[in-house]
């Protein structure tokens, strides 16, 4: 404080040879003592004002005098100085003058600071204040800015609220206390009055926070609110604020049971509900309202995928996302399999309707099993997960493979015509590289359904200068491990041992070092390795290189699905599984290309069959298996010698098969299983159905060039660019599908002034539809302008789509439509 007194003292010194200092207060002697100015004599007044006046008049006329009296200065009558005193300089030190001395502001701001002695008591308040001051404020700007000093916020009367609440929410009061003893209340609430329409006797902060919420909530439902506009614009820029979202969330908590909602909205029309987010009961009414119609088929897909498309705009969402997510599952499951006509006229029709329709009806229905179980809410999806489980089992799974029975009952050899059959996977696929001197890797993943990698190629088609396309093959039967990886390998005279293993070239097949040597017996000269996929995923990037120069051809062995869904304590989580291998191939092959790999091939053992609801009785098959000697029964086939053919099951023997030796297999007929003990239910292979027998052979490829782009988003407004109201609407177009090289665009959505300022509410806004229907990639949204739009009047004002720059918190402009913002009347906050 010494420092700014003296610094006061000398630009009065500048102007005038004597300058008084009345302490009024008596509290500045010790400042007074300590300041210590050059060529300046330092003077008290004591009852010797005569004594002082011949001094300074008459013996010292060019001396400058620091004239200081330890009291108030006398009435005029009395003061024996008082023509100096009003010729020279007079120095006001008490605290009042200092502080609006240290703020810059002149005398007739005075008032602000004497009025409000408590706010200015700490240093680090005033430089607060000090750094938010600009010349051109007034009065009120500057009490406006202590609000928010006492806030913490930056400046606005919106972000004083916002602080206010996160406080509230963490049952705190401090700000409002500070307030109070800064004697700012009364001018806080003129301010909330005159900005948001609360008016009350006896104001108080929770009370204004409860009135918030209900009015926002009234005028979103189109009724009236006790509060503005301007108070619906708070709220929403606070709820959407990431920084505000766990106040919101506690306080909407707290509000919703106080304001009744969970009953409220139990009356409500969920299409009045789908564009309303302020309190997260709403999400469940909305939830609860889409499963019930949805199990009793009273609602269109179109009606549920537009519902859960307009939620995602919800604050909500992300607590809710895998519920809306298998709710969206569901329904496209629903709409496939209503489209799907099951039937076929040979086994080859069979194949390509699978895997050109039929696969997805598998893929949605373990797309949802997957999200119901992530979202930990399987009561509230339970309706609507046996309508589900009945129609997948009853009229997709049972059906479409009661039609291939049909088919294969009358094979006599297992060969479908116009596929390509696994056991020659390795001399027509693989080894095709090697004929034209090209390294090869073999990714082969254990129990990866044809649908599963059908996910896989979209995932690793949407890497940046990756392509990969997708091709069925016939896998050999039984369709499990033991013989489909020995299938993949080149082989020679196939063979089922008594005990289930296969042996090629007369030597086992089953564990990596001895695929490894059947490996080697495929092309003379080849430098050939096997390896678990796990094991090469874990090698430095030198050693994953070495691989390759080291190999002409690679064998890796993957296991996600097989491994889970084969154990009975863990089979329910094949879904999950399914989604950890999408996930693992699309890292493996671009750990692959990093270690100059190009040509990859992805491909299975077998498929399988599975069920998320534990089995009936009657999904067993009913005939027990006979014959003069069972080896192997697993719950899909049977391995034995002489065994006897029944009509609820297929007999192959070895030969046609395609296999050495003179052993037979029973397989159940459609999805039967057999009764096994010990073994899991739900998951399960072996057997002939199309989920089982149809493998894929998915082509990795890199391209030279970069493929992989942005969807387009435009912005559509209908009649004329004009903004008039207090909101405004338009409609966001995306103008192709998402694919897999045509990605998701974010955006973040508002409306500013051609100097930058925004003067709406902002929306962060997701471009990720898949649907071919223009109308379906349309979003329409809805800005409410701010009280900073009036300063705009009559002016050009731009909606702009921004998106972030990397993962900074910067954004650049994407796109922008000019619009002429001319409001009839305009809004002074101000009193």
């Amino acid at each position: 404080m010494t420092d700014r007194i003296k610094a006061g003292l000398e630009r009065l010194f500048i102007d005038h040879r004597i300058v008084f200092w009345y302490d009024a207060a008596r509290d500045m002697r010790a400042e007074y003592d300590a300041v210590d100015l050059p060529d300046v004599e330092k003077v008290e007044i004591a009852n010797n004002e005569f004594g002082l006046k011949y001094r300074m008049l008459r013996q010292e006329p060019k001396q400058k005098f620091l004239v200081f009296h330890d009291g108030p200065a006398p009435e005029m009558a009395d003061n024996w100085l008082l023509d100096l005193y009003f010729a020279c300089g007079v120095f006001k030190a008490d605290q009042a003058a200092i502080w609006l001395a240290e703020l810059g502001l002149p005398l007739q701001f005075e008032g602000v600071v004497r009025d409000h002695m408590e706010f200015y008591r700490a240093k680090g308040r005033v430089e607060a204040l000090k750094q938010m001051i600009t010349p051109s404020d007034t009065k009120t700007d500057v009490l406006r800015r202590m609000l928010a000093v006492c806030a913490g916020a930056e400046g606005a009367l919106d972000t004083v609220i916002e602080e206010l609440l996160a406080e509230l929410a963490d049952e705190r009061d401090d700000a409002m206390r500070l307030m109070e003893r800064s004697g700012l209340t009364e001018f806080f609430w003129k301010q909330v009055e005159n900005a948001y329409g609360y008016v009350s006797d006896a104001p108080d902060f929770e009370d204004f926070a409860i009135t918030l919420f209900q009015s926002c909530y009234a005028r979103a439902l189109g009724e009236d609110g006790k509060l503005n506009g301007e108070a619906l614009l708070v709220f929403r820029r606070w709820k959407n604020n990431r920084l505000g979202a766990k106040a919101f969330e506690t306080l909407s908590g707290k509000y919703q049971e106080i304001l009744r909602i969970p009953e409220d909205v139990q009356e409500r029309d969920i299409k009045a509900l789908r564009a309303i987010d302020h309190f997260e009961e709403i999400d469940r009414q909305i939830i609860r309202s889409l499963v019930r119609e949805m199990a009793s088929q009273t609602v269109s897909s179109a009606e549920v995928l537009k519902t859960v498309r307009e939620r995602r705009q919800s604050h909500w969402y992300p607590t809710f996302e895998d519920i809306y997510q298998a709710i969206g599952y569901a329904t496209e499951f629903q709409q496939a399999l209503a489209e799907a006509n099951l039937t076929m006229t040979s086994p080859a029709e069979g194949v390509k309707r699978y895997v050109s329709h039929w696969y997805k009806i598998d893929q949605l229905y373990r797309k949802f099993i997957y999200h119901m179980q992530k979202s930990g809410q399987a009561s509230l999806l339970s309706a609507l997960f046996e309508s589900v489980e009945n129609r997948y089992t009853t009229n997709f799974l049972s059906a479409v493979n009661d039609a291939w029975q049909d088919q294969i009952s009358g094979l006599s050899d297992w060969k479908i015509s116009g596929f390509a059959r696994q056991t020659d996977f390795y001399m027509d696929q693989a080894a095709e590289f090697r004929r034209r001197d090209q390294k090869v890797v073999v990714i082969l993943s254990d129990a990866l359904r044809y649908e599963v990698a059908e996910e896989a190629l979209r995932e690793i088609r949407k890497l940046n200068r990756f392509d990969a396309d997708l091709k069925p093959m016939i896998s050999a039967l039984p369709s499990y491990t033991q013989l489909g990886m020995a299938a993949l390998l080149p082989n020679k005279d196939l063979e089922l041992s008594e005990d289930g293993n296969v042996s090629s070239f007369g030597l086992p097949t089953q564990g990596t070092a001895n695929r490894e040597k059947v490996l080697g017996m495929g092309r003379a000269g080849d430098r050939v390795k096997a390896m678990k996929a796990d094991d090469f995923m874990r090698l430095k990037a030198d050693d994953g290189k070495e691989v390759f120069r080291d190999h002409d051809i690679l064998y890796l062995y993957h296991n996600r699905i097989d491994i889970v869904g084969d154990k009975l304590a863990t089979e329910e989580r094949v879904a999950e599984a399914a989604e950890v291998a999408v996930e693992d191939l699309t890292k493996l092959v671009r750990k692959l290309t990093t270690a100059n790999f190009s040509n990859i091939l992805v491909t299975a053992d077998h498929g399988f069959i599975y069920q998320h609801r534990a089995l009936d009785e009657t999904d067993f098959s009913v005939a027990a298996p006979a014959g003069a000697e069972i080896l192997v029964k697993n719950r899909r086939f049977i391995i034995g010698r002489d065994l006897d053919a029944t009509s609820g099951m297929k007999k192959f023997s070895s030969s046609n098969l395609g296999l050495s030796g003179n052993l037979d297999v029973l397989f159940p007929n459609s999805i039967n299983r057999m009764r096994v003990k010990g073994a899991g239910s739900r998951f399960v292979h072996g057997g002939a159905t199309l989920q089982e027998v149809i493998v894929p052979v998915l082509r990795v490829g890199k391209r030279r060039e970069a493929d992989v782009e942005k969807v387009e988003v435009q912005i559509i407004v209908t009649g004329k660019s004009l903004i008039s109201s207090g909101q405004t609407a338009v409609t966001l177009y995306q103008t192709q599908p998402v694919s897999e090289k045509q990605q998701q665009r974010d955006v973040l959505a508002g409306i500013y002034a051609a100097d930058g300022t925004l003067i709406s509410d902002e929306h962060l806004l997701t471009f990720d539809y898949i649907s071919q229907n223009a109308r379906e990639r349309e979003l329409p949204i809805k800005f409410l302008l701010s009280r900073d739009a009036d300063r705009f009047n009559n002016q050009d004002v731009f909606l702009k789509l921004r998106e972030r720059i990397g993962k900074t918190s910067h954004f650049e402009d994407y796109t922008s439509h000019r619009f002429q913002l001319r409001r009839g009347i305009s809004t002074d906050f101000d009193f």
